[in-house]
């Protein structure tokens, strides 16, 4: 008798390494199927993203007729914890449990975050937009309310991915980091469409009702992902328990000193902060940039998102296969913001006669260089830390990637609306506002290549003297 289950298992396995991305990081002792219940967090951390940025932004501006500046500034208050993610990781890593386990309870600690969020929000929104009978109900009520859910819902999702991507580095070989962590962006980013799809379906005929429905359905389906994402991940270890509780690990000021003395780990801070910020102020502009600079409908600005997923997906699958190689992590974050400067001056040409199609191309150009640049550059932080610190090092590029894009995202905005302000321009005009901060992103991309240089160099000249082949074909 032939087995058919059998048969298709082994299949699917042999055609995983080939067609799915960054399936060959799987080992006997770490499976597929297991990296891929692991990758479940950033699901979860998708879903908060879109929820905050994309649906509750325009929900509570257009259904809910809140003031535009108090969602810009609810939207900003999950970015006072991001500084935070190096403390975090650091954290997980000392963290000393009667069974030994260090990533784990961190990761539930920010899945009851996200879970209280969700649960307080969408009550405090009917009461600040003062819907119903909730307009009786104080003003600070609701502020303080909205802001509450707003802080937990980023807390928890900076913590979850944090000591989520630690756990995911623990189990494989550092050899194997590349791919591990380009997997689990892959699933932000499915995460991040899918959920998008699916809010879109269910607020399609908006009430408000429906739409506490859906935040607390977020908020039970978020404990369920995480929950199977972290069943069993993570092997008991009493006598590392033991050892924990009679070393005195070393205090935060003291690891964050020695991680800062590593050599070109405050430069490589520096790129990312900068890198992260060019790349990152244009996420809110696009499409307004689409719309009224090039007269694009809805329908297609909204695809740019995808055509922008789709550029950083490429980008992590090349970043992914050349980290596992001999690639510098340094030269490819290079490569990634020298990609990064065509794209954006592509997307200035669209409005000077390039059209469509010109605005397309960069739009493609800017997400390969984002993928290209936020894998080197989180493979640069892993590697210049020891094993038992990459918690620490991982929270490091956490809380300057996330403060950095933070800012660039608030900046955009305002520097729109200050240009904008200054030349009283409308219509055919537009574009001008929106090219000034695309100017500033690609001046953002260039000072990260000065600062950057130095030190791809310094690795290159490394690598010649301890490899006279290397040398002699650089030399030819």
């Amino acid at each position: 008798m032939i087995d058919y289950r059998g048969f298709a298992t082994r299949k699917l396995a042999a055609m995983a390494p080939k067609y799915l991305p960054f399936a060959d990081v799987a080992s006997v002792d770490v499976p597929l199927s297991r990296l891929l219940r692991l990758s479940l967090f950033q699901v979860t951390v998708g879903m908060a993203l879109v929820m905050l940025v994309g649906t509750l932004n325009r929900v509570m501006i257009v259904e809910l007729n809140v003031p535009a500046t108090l969602v810009a500034v609810m939207l900003a208050i999950p970015l006072v914890f991001a500084p935070f993610r190096a403390f975090i990781g650091y954290k997980s890593d000392v963290h000393v449990s009667a069974l030994g386990l260090r990533r784990i309870p961190y990761i539930w600690k920010g899945t009851l975050c996200q879970f209280g969020g969700f649960a307080i929000m969408p009550f405090a929104l009917l009461v600040l937009s003062g819907y119903g009978e909730a307009h009786d109900a104080p003003r600070w009520v609701g502020l303080s309310a909205a802001a509450l859910s707003f802080l937990l819902v980023g807390a928890g999702v900076h913590i979850v991915q944090t000591v989520g991507l630690a756990l995911a580095t623990d189990l494989v070989e550092e050899s194997d980091q590349p791919k591990v962590v380009g997997l689990m962006y892959v699933m932000l980013l499915l995460g991040m469409v899918a959920s998008a799809l699916i809010y879109g379906m269910l607020l399609e005929n908006y009430t408000p009702g429906r739409l506490v429905q859906v935040i607390q359905g977020s908020a039970v389906v978020t404990v369920a992902l995480n929950l199977l994402a972290m069943w069993k991940q993570e092997a008991r270890n009493r006598v590392r328990a033991q050892e924990m509780k009679v070393a005195r690990p070393l205090e935060f000021k003291e690891a964050w000193n020695q991680l800062a003395q590593t050599e070109g780990m405050i430069r490589l801070l520096v790129v990312i902060c900068l890198g992260t910020f060019g790349f990152g102020m244009a996420d809110v502009l696009l499409e307004p940039y689409g719309g009224q600079a090039l007269g694009m409908s809805i329908a297609d600005t909204t695809k740019l998102t995808a055509l922008f997923a789709t550029g950083t997906l490429i980008g992590f699958g090349i970043a992914s296969r050349l980290l596992s190689g001999e690639t510098l992590p340094a030269n490819l974050a290079m490569a990634g913001t020298s990609i990064g400067i065509p794209g954006f001056a592509a997307i200035i040409f669209a409005s000077m006669g390039g059209g469509i199609s010109s605005f397309l191309l960069g739009t493609f150009l800017v997400g390969l260089g984002a993928g290209l640049f936020g894998h080197a550059t989180l493979t640069a932080t892993m590697r210049s830390a020891p094993r038992e610190r990459v918690g620490l090092a991982l929270g490091a590029w956490g809380a300057a990637q996330a403060t950095a894009a933070g800012i660039g995202v608030a900046l955009a905005g305002i520097v729109r609306d200050i240009v904008v302000g200054l030349q009283g321009a409308t219509g055919s005009a537009m574009e001008t506002p929106y090219n000034t901060v695309f100017m500033i992103e690609v001046l953002s991309l260039l000072a990260a290549i000065v600062v950057i240089w130095p030190m791809a160099r310094r690795v290159s000249k490394r690598i010649d003297v301890n490899n006279p082949n290397t040398k002699q074909v650089e030399a030819s």
